[in-house]
């Protein structure tokens, strides 16, 4: 029987089975623009998403972690750019939970050097938080030396997050509705597609529009809301997609709204 504390903690993260993560877990991969001052961030957006995912330093410095209703995962493991795929642990459950986290998670980089290092410590964390109730975010990607990002990489990758014991699973959109459908169907549990690099709003949101199509419980984007000139309106764009169900068009009316306020003050 799945633990009444795990339940109620999930409820904060998938509202109605749906998920908007902001992650803004980037700072210890590269000095990345748009994460200098996280809290006004934070502000900005909360009420909006879901919840967001911050290192254990960040919520310990953090004026604002304290008073924010969306719910808040602490991420478990990091790497620099100088070894991008050699992800470790870096935090446990335990300060998770001392933080007064939501949830946790934990990335792996399925066909990387340290895949196995890294499956062993997502298991062991796995493990941790079905102790003590706390949801896992999983987040699996297929990386590493001759390894493509295709249907069949990211279905593999997602079941090993599942087999794991994670509760959640991020990891790539693989580009069409009918091939995200199959990774998605592959796994009994939420799998939220990863934002990825910069692009335009619409592309963003088209993409999201089909992962939802193909039963996706959501997404965790980072850099197209932090780094966005307006991160509060593309949040609410997203929300308009993954909750409401709307068009693409209508998502985007949002962002016009913005910019005619905007050209109008000038």
């Amino acid at each position: 029987m799945e633990l009444v504390g795990k339940r109620r903690r999930m409820k904060r993260i998938l509202k109605g089975g749906k998920a908007l993560i902001v992650p803004m877990d980037h700072g210890i991969t590269k000095p990345v623009e748009g994460i200098q001052r996280i809290d006004d961030i934070l502000r900005t957006i909360d009420g909006i998403a879901d919840a967001v995912v911050l290192h254990k330093g960040v919520v310990k410095h953090s004026s604002y972690v304290a008073e924010m209703e969306m719910g808040l995962i602490v991420h478990l493991s990091a790497s620099t750019s100088y070894h991008a795929n050699e992800k470790v642990i870096i935090c446990s459950v335990e300060k998770a939970i001392e933080l007064g986290a939501d949830a946790v998670s934990i990335h792996v980089n399925v066909g990387s050097e340290t895949e196995c290092e890294q499956i062993r410590d997502a298991g062991i964390i796995s493990e941790a938080c079905d102790k003590y109730g706390m949801p896992l975010l999983a987040m699996m990607y297929p990386r590493g030396k001759d390894v493509a990002i295709a249907a069949e990489t990211v279905k593999h990758a997602v079941r090993v997050g599942y087999e794991l014991g994670a509760d959640i699973v991020k990891t790539n959109y693989t580009g069409s509705v009918e091939s995200f459908a199959e990774v998605v169907e592959y796994v009994p549990i939420p799998v939220v597609v990863a934002g990825g690099s910069r692009k335009s709003d619409e592309k963003l949101l088209e993409e999201v529009a089909q992962a939802m199509l193909a039963g996706a419980a959501g997404v965790a984007i980072g850099r197209n809301v932090f780094q966005h000139n307006n991160p509060a309106a593309i949040v609410k764009a997203l929300k308009r997609v993954i909750h409401n169900g709307i068009s693409v068009e209508e998502a985007m009316e949002v962002l016009y709204e913005r910019n005619l306020v905007t050209n109008r003050g000038r």
